[in-house]
């Protein structure tokens, strides 16, 4: 019986080859892109999942408010952790870890005299035997109960015990040593196997230093404000396995009142609020706002819209399918009606229609895994570090196997009900269409063919609404020079204010350099640096929380930074004077610029005057407001060499080798790396550029399934329609006039569909600009422009076939009358 179905799906394939190819087209491509993006949700939505007990591991985090501003940390006061052991209950593991950013790593090794040197390794922590007890690291070496214990000893991972001790086994390199910047000496007292091992994870650490290093010694203890409830940095982290029974909300209360002890009574003073949250495990690797280990975050949004997208995409495929399916009808009547008079029962030919519709997807399934590579680059913004594909991947198989089923039900169920529900002797009297049916079925091609070109639209409309955005960031006036300027940062091993100032000297020596400044950041980056001032003006002491800039006396003059009224800052290291933004003027209560000169605030204890008020300028990316913001001078805060560049761009990368022969004199043991401030500004827009990449690919995959079914049905049509053609050429009817007849209808539909898209794009525009303070003002001629394009292919598509259609001779279409 089985054979028999798919040789008359054969047959039928072959009799209506158009069909079957617009029908396998349509489903290939809905479910290629189902495919890649189904690898990438798995891939972001299995991290961290084979800890035990998971549900009950949680990284306590800091959300803070002052004058209205929100800020999330992940970070918190070093005190915290030995706080909660002590006076939190309910708690069975504190983890508490901190980053060290080490830029040289020495292993000794056999030769002592010259030991092996590793520049800027990455996931060092200081943490104790408590991180592995939340975490399943299998020990390779070493003891986990004491490994961490005294001071000065590491574990190393499987990965960084190969790099460092190559051809060793791990039990003898137990007791080797490393050191840390020329400072700090350990022994390793264990090996642990890569914790990827177990499966995706965001703790990517390899080295753990103990933390008793840190808390045994004063001097690091004190550096690292150990002791200090004040100071809150993302490098402190802290981690806590709740007991069984006890329950995030009551750990918060709780926590609640540890800060109420230790800072509720600087938060009343200084105005300000904060708690101390619990964030699960399982959501480290979706929240930026917190951030996670350097390695790339997902979003969920971004996921769920992929979801969206692959479930648009294949409901367009299955569309196609059901509407070239229903409009064949009457072509397979009598068919339906001979098998039915010969004993066919409505199951058997339900059975028949779903066979059909099953070779028909099984086929699309082999070409859409041809094609998922392709769209694997389509879709590169999106794919994480570390997703391959493989056919062979138990994952791939199962979700292949389920959507093979899930499609062909989906695209032949409803077509096989319609066609078996026929009566047999209406069939066989070519009475099958009509009556009611023909009009039901009719309809539900219009509402289908409605709700394509609704999908189509919608994604068009929402490629060009967020282009526009993007080119508004791209294009607005910064309020700052932002073209001919690179940046560098200054090594870390480089404390002396003194040499910095030398090497930026050299750098302004090199032919094409125009001008040099030191700073603490460029303008338009996600640095911050924030204090609290007091002003005293109107005899009024108002705090307000500021944005802090440092630079040189070249820093205006190389960005362009306007001053509105005053002078530029006097050469100096410290802080003497202060220049401030127009925001920041209006806060104190000024009105006009000058007004503001020779004021004063406090700050750190200091009274210093401004001296001036420059312009508003963007310190952020355009997701930001402009915050108050102050200007000085602090030389220790230098960071970032900035050098602007004279003439045109063909001689700057001789410019930039110069500048390189310069660092690498300076800095022979660093690498030289520098980036131009216009393209940072461009990449801090990354997201919202995979956004744009992502609704252009899916509105051009959207428009050609739509069109291709479009294309089908006027096909259809225009066959059904021949002898009527015929009848109008022969009574004088023009070209022009058949095509507008054979098109109006279809037109009608996309237009319609025009009008169901729009306020939905706008709703959806509206809601996306909410994450950006600047935003580009929606003009109806986009939407006029997105309605007239979608139109205007649409149109085309008919054209293609209504146009061939009206010029065939009328006389073969007549022939048989």
């Amino acid at each position: 019986m089985f054979k028999n179905y798919l040789l008359i799906a054969f047959r039928n394939f072959r009799r209506n080859k158009i069909f079957a190819i617009i029908n396998v087209l349509g489903l290939s491509i809905g479910i290629s892109a189902a495919l890649v993006i189904f690898l990438i949700v798995q891939f972001d939505f299995s991290f961290d999942h084979f800890e035990k007990e998971g549900d009950r591991i949680y990284r306590i985090v800091s959300d803070y408010s002052f004058q209205d501003n929100p800020g999330h940390t992940r970070g918190i006061p070093g005190p915290l952790a030995e706080a909660v052991k002590k006076e939190v209950s309910g708690i069975e593991h504190v983890v508490s870890f901190r980053y060290y950013g080490a830029n040289k790593t020495a292993v000794p090794g056999a030769d002592p005299l010259k030991p092996a040197t590793f520049k800027s390794q990455q996931g060092i922590i200081f943490a104790d035997a408590h991180y592995f007890q939340i975490l399943p690291y299998t020990w390779l070496a070493g003891n986990p109960s004491t490994s961490l214990s005294p001071q000065k000893t590491v574990v190393l991972n499987e990965t960084r015990a190969k790099l460092y001790f190559p051809q060793q086994s791990y039990a003898s390199i137990i007791g080797k040593k490393i050191i840390y910047d020329d400072t700090l000496t350990v022994a390793v007292t264990g090996v642990v196997q890569d914790l990827e091992e177990k499966g995706r994870t965001d703790f990517n650490f390899k080295e753990f230093i103990s933390l008793t290093t840190i808390l045994e010694n004063n001097a690091m203890r004190s550096s690292m404000n150990w002791d200090n409830w004040g100071s809150t940095t993302s490098d402190q982290q802290l981690y806590v396995k709740l007991g069984a029974g006890t329950t995030a909300t009551a750990t918060e209360a709780r926590l609640k009142v540890l800060f109420e002890k230790y800072k509720g009574e600087d938060a009343k003073k200084n105005n300000y609020t904060w708690a101390y949250n619990l964030q699960p495990l399982s959501d480290i690797h979706f929240n930026s706002q917190y951030g996670g280990f350097d390695i790339q975050l997902a979003s969920k949004p971004v996921l769920y819209a992929l979801i969206m997208v692959a479930v648009f995409l294949l409901l367009l495929g299955c569309i196609n399918f059901i509407n070239l399916a229903t409009a064949q009808a009457s072509q397979r009547a009598r068919e339906i009606g001979i098998r039915k008079t010969m004993g066919s029962t409505r199951k058997q030919l339900v059975v028949q229609f779903l066979s059909e519709t099953f070779l028909m997807t099984l086929v699309s399934t082999i070409l859409s895994v041809i094609l998922a590579p392709l769209l694997l680059n389509a879709f590169s913004d999106f794919i994480p570090k570390g997703l391959v594909f493989s056919v062979a991947q138990p994952a791939v198989i199962v979700f292949l196997g389920l959507l093979l089923i899930t499609v062909s039900v989906l695209a032949g169920l409803y077509p096989g009900l319609v066609l078996s529900s026929w009566n047999p002797v209406r069939v066989l009297k070519n009475q099958a269409y009509a009556s009611e049916g023909k009009t039901r079925r009719v309809l539900l091609r219009q509402v289908l063919t409605v709700s394509q070109f609704s999908i189509s639209q919608f994604f068009v409309l929402g490629a060009l609404l967020v282009g526009r955005q993007i080119h508004f960031m791209m294009d607005k006036d910064m309020g700052f020079k932002k073209q001919a300027i690179v940046s560098m940062d200054v090594p870390d091993t480089d404390t002396s204010v003194t040499h910095r100032r030398y090497v930026l000297s050299q750098m302004q020596r090199v032919a094409g350099v125009d001008l040099v400044s030191l700073g603490n950041d460029v303008p338009s980056s996600f640095g911050w640096w924030t204090t609290v001032v007091k002003s005293h003006h109107r005899n009024k002491e108002d705090q307000v929380l500021v944005e802090i800039k440092a630079g040189d006396s070249n820093y205006l003059k190389i960005f362009q930074i306007p001053l509105l009224a005053g002078r530029n800052l006097l050469p100096s290291d410290t802080i003497k004077e202060i220049l401030i933004n127009e925001t920041f003027l209006h806060v104190l209560g000024f009105k006009q610029p000058a007004d503001a000169i020779n004021s004063t605030i406090d700050w750190d204890g200091k009274t210093v005057p401004v001296v001036g008020v420059v312009r508003d300028f963007h310190a952020h990316p355009l997701n930001y407001k402009i915050a108050p913001m102050m200007i000085c001078q602090l030389a220790n805060q230098y960071r970032k060499m900035v050098i602007g560049f004279a003439g045109e761009k063909e001689g700057w990368k001789k410019s930039i080798a110069g500048m390189e022969q310069v660092y690498k004199k300076a800095y022979p043991e660093e690498n030289f790396s520098y980036s131009f401030l216009d393209e940072k500004i461009a990449q801090s827009y990354d997201g919202e550029q995979k956004i744009s990449n992502l609704l252009k690919w899916t509105t051009g995959l959207t428009i050609f399934i739509s069109c291709l079914g479009l294309l089908g049905l006027v096909v259809y049509t225009t066959n059904l329609r021949t002898k009527e053609i015929g009848v109008r050429k022969v009574l004088g009817a023009s070209v022009s006039q058949i095509v507008s007849i054979l098109s109006k209808d279809f037109i009608k539909l996309v237009t319609i569909a025009f009008i169901i898209a729009t306020p939905l794009a706008w709703w959806a525009f509206h809601a996306w600009l909410d994450n950006f303070a600047f935003r580009a003002a929606i003009s109806s001629w986009v939407f006029l422009l997105g309605g007239t394009g979608m139109i205007a292919i649409a149109l085309l598509t008919v054209s293609f076939q209504t146009i061939r259609a009206a010029r065939a001779n009328p006389v073969e279409s007549l022939r048989s009358e």
